[in-house]
């Protein structure tokens, strides 16, 4: 799907709405507070051509301390919708009872509940802001200074083969992430789950994405200590895996070794 042209002020508004709402707060009161300074300082200059530049910046200030400051408070209104539209999706499907909820949702929606269990289980989440259902890499996660991408795949009546799964693993190498994370509300193909084992990349299907967010649900969250703790711990035995801070587990028939943190 080509991209729609956006104007600048749109560009601010989108990039800001995917950071946390009280970073478009701070930015809108930090734009006003400078640019206001900036329009009330006096034109006196020793030059006509300075003074000609310092009246072209203090117009350009008289605007700005009004429409950025807007642009990143609308940002801000966005991103606290979004923060309470995942919320409510993620104790939605907490709720039920297996994973045909998820099947129910949208892409978006899915795509936003994932991002919320991410941040549930201590990572730091930001969208890659695509324009479709298939846009390559749909989030960004961060822990323990290491970067992974999110594929989100909503697909009710499909299998996810092998193709999509080798697209995303180059899209991995070519971005140099530490490992990625596949996630479908459908299952996978035996030629999918055949190939990603042995890689830095963990499949989650639908029936595993629920159980993980029933566990991240109901275990406490762990203090600093425990953290740290954890960080430091042997890692797997998986050649292609072993980074601190992530274990094996087995998700079921034919799965491999888990790159989910401990």
């Amino acid at each position: 799907m080509p991209r729609q042209k956006t104007s600048p002020f749109e560009e601010l508004v989108l990039a800001t709405s995917r950071l946390p709402w009280w970073v478009g707060i701070v930015l809108a009161l930090v734009s006003y507070a400078v640019l206001h300074q900036i329009a009330g300082r006096p034109l006196t200059s020793a030059t006509v051509g300075e003074m000609v530049v310092k009246g072209m910046l203090a117009s350009l200030a008289m605007l700005g301390q009004y429409i950025l400051p807007f642009g990143f408070g609308l940002a801000a209104l966005i991103s606290g919708i979004n923060a309470l539209r995942q919320k409510r999706l993620y104790e939605k499907a907490a709720a039920a009872a297996d994973a045909t909820a998820l099947n129910q949702m949208s892409w978006g929606d899915f795509e936003r509940l994932v991002a919320e269990h991410f941040q549930r289980a201590g990572f730091q989440v930001s969208r890659a802001g695509g324009n479709g259902p298939d846009s390559g890499i749909d989030l960004v996660v961060r822990k323990n200074s290491e970067k992974h991408l999110v594929q989100c795949k909503q697909w009710k009546a499909y299998k996810v083969g092998v193709q999509p799964v080798r697209e995303f693993y180059g899209v991995m190498a070519a971005n140099g992430a530490a490992g990625g994370y596949f996630v479908t509300s459908g299952v996978y193909t035996d030629e999918a789950i055949k190939f990603a084992q042995g890689l830095n990349l963990e499949l989650i299907d639908g029936p595993q994405l629920k159980s993980l967010i029933d566990r991240v649900r109901l275990s406490p969250a762990p203090s600093v200590s425990q953290q740290e703790t954890k960080a430091l711990a042997p890692a797997c035995t998986a050649p292609a895996t072993s980074r601190p801070g992530f274990r094996q587990i087995t998700t079921g028939p034919g799965a491999t070794g888990s790159l989910w943190p401990t």
